[in-house]
């Protein structure tokens, strides 16, 4: 089938792409090449995309409104991927107007081109930052998620409630997908594996805020990318066990659905960086900071409303993850 994949210079984007062409499907990327981080990573995982003849992309913002309505309208994809989107809950802080160009507007128009170009299903990017300052773990979809603590959570957050109203109102088939700290080969420089590599190679000290006292539930890419297949390939559909009466956040009557995606297994910060002390085989030093505005403690997800819908189960562990990564960036670096 024809599949409209966002961000495809990114990523989770590219890794998506490459998986949905691997399997026969027909892929139209769309990515703005934004400076956000090193532009030559992007054109370099764009690269392993383009000699497909099943790849076709595109270089625009998705926020412009006539180009993305446009796109919809020439390319007619019968579901859409929507991966792009400005990333960073720090970043989030001094550049709030980045946020609303690229995580509302742009949103909408691909909301509005799902609408008018009979789309059968949207998966779209959430995130565990959604949570805000919850601290009951693990993080459930059943949960309230009423207090961000960064704008980038609010963005994500309000994509979750327009993605419902389109549901409700016009019917289309739309997922959420709460995505947990991915990390992997090809992935993010803004990163805490990519930043943590870099400056244990570089022999840098690494920032290490709340002094350590931090769990995250690390995600490896390619537990991601079957999750994300899975899931575009079962349109979401109404609830009937949704109770009006006594609503709950994780259901509702129109065909639309969200889900943690995540690994389920948190792993304390400083363990963390022992396993990339092994991976690498350096001592890494460390400069011990407070909590980050925006920052959270802790994040676990339970995946299993996703496991129960579509079969999803995370494989991959932090070690055997971190490995490859490392691996991966050696040979990307040229490191010895």
């Amino acid at each position: 089938m024809k599949i409209l994949v966002t961000g495809t210079a990114g990523f989770i984007g590219a890794a998506v792409a490459e998986a949905l062409l691997a399997r026969g499907d027909e892929v139209v990327g769309v990515d703005d090449m934004n400076d956000y981080y090193d532009v030559g990573l992007k054109r370099a995982r764009l690269d392993r995309l383009l000699p497909s003849s099943s790849y076709a992309h595109h270089e625009f913002d998705l926020a412009d409104t006539d180009r993305t309505l446009s796109l919809f309208a020439s390319e007619r994809p019968l579901r859409v991927i929507h991966l792009a989107a400005q990333a960073g809950v720090r970043y989030s802080i001094d550049h709030p107007q980045v946020y609303g160009r690229a995580n509302l507007d742009a949103f909408l128009n691909v909301l509005e081109g799902c609408r008018h170009h009979e789309v059968d299903h949207l998966v779209y990017a959430s995130s565990s930052s959604v949570y805000g300052g919850n601290t009951k773990t693990p993080f459930s979809e059943k949960d309230a998620v009423d207090h961000p603590v960064s704008l980038y959570a609010a963005t994500k957050r309000a994509n979750e409630l327009m993605a419902h109203t389109y549901a409700h109102l016009y019917r289309l088939p739309t997922t959420g997908l709460r995505f947990f700290t991915v990390y992997g080969p090809w992935g993010r420089p803004d990163m805490s594996p990519f930043l943590f590599v870099k400056k244990v190679f570089e022999g840098e000290p690494i920032d290490v805020f709340n002094h350590g006292d931090h769990q995250r539930d690390f995600t490896y890419i390619d537990d991601i990318v079957e999750g994300v297949l899975r899931t575009a390939d079962r349109p979401a559909e109404p609830d009937p066990a949704y109770d009006s009466g006594a609503p709950d956040a994780s259901r509702s009557d129109a065909p639309w659905r969200i889900f943690n995606i995540g690994c389920e297994r948190p792993v304390e910060l400083l363990r963390y960086i022992e396993v990339i002390e092994a991976c690498t085989g350096r001592k890494a030093t460390k400069n011990m900071l407070p909590m980050q505005p925006g920052d959270v403690k802790a994040t676990c997800a339970d995946v299993s409303a996703l496991a129960e819908a579509v079969g999803y189960r995370p494989k991959v562990r932090l070690e055997e993850g971190m490995e490859r990564f490392v691996a991966w960036y050696r040979a990307f670096y040229g490191i010895s």
